[in-house]
């Protein structure tokens, strides 16, 4: 695979290695594969799995976490509100746990900025879906009523 023919092209040379350059690239290699995982609905693959460091593997998955919106307002769209739902699930499950990571931003890559933008994809994502949900429960009561009572003369 290239990434990993990039990681050892770069591995004697520290200055290159952490310049940020190959960080960027396992990041988006993790994103792919966890955002894969996580429409799915399969376990997500391990940092070795995906043969990234943690802070690219971290990053990743709130990045692949932001990804699932699209899925998400896709799935409104063709009225799969359940199916909605369960993606607003996993966006805040991985929230969750990526929120405890209390690490410096130097060991995480700038991790907490990420989580803080994933935050706020996903309280844009609860609140179009709570506004869809309410608007097809009021279509479903609009629909199931029956004839409006006409006043007698």
């Amino acid at each position: 695979m290239a990434l990993a023919e990039a990681q050892e092209a770069v591995g004697p040379h520290p200055a290159v290695a952490y310049a940020g350059f190959v960080h960027d690239a396992e990041k988006e290699y993790a994103e792919a594969r966890l955002t894969v995982a996580l429409v799915a609905g399969t376990p997500l693959p391990n940092v070795d799995e995906v043969g990234v460091g943690i802070p690219a593997w971290l990053n990743g998955l709130a990045e692949a976490a932001s990804e699932l919106r699209r899925h998400l307002l896709d799935r409104m769209r063709e009225g799969q509100l359940d199916r909605a739902e369960s993606l607003l699930a996993a966006m805040e499950d991985v929230y969750d746990a990526l929120v405890t990571v209390d690490l410096p931003d130097a060991l995480t890559g700038g991790l907490r900025r990420t989580t803080d933008a994933l935050r706020a994809v996903l309280e844009r994502s609860r609140s179009d879906l709570t506004t869809t949900v309410l608007q097809a429960r009021l279509q479903a009561a609009i629909e199931g009523r029956s004839e409006e009572p006409r006043l007698s003369s």
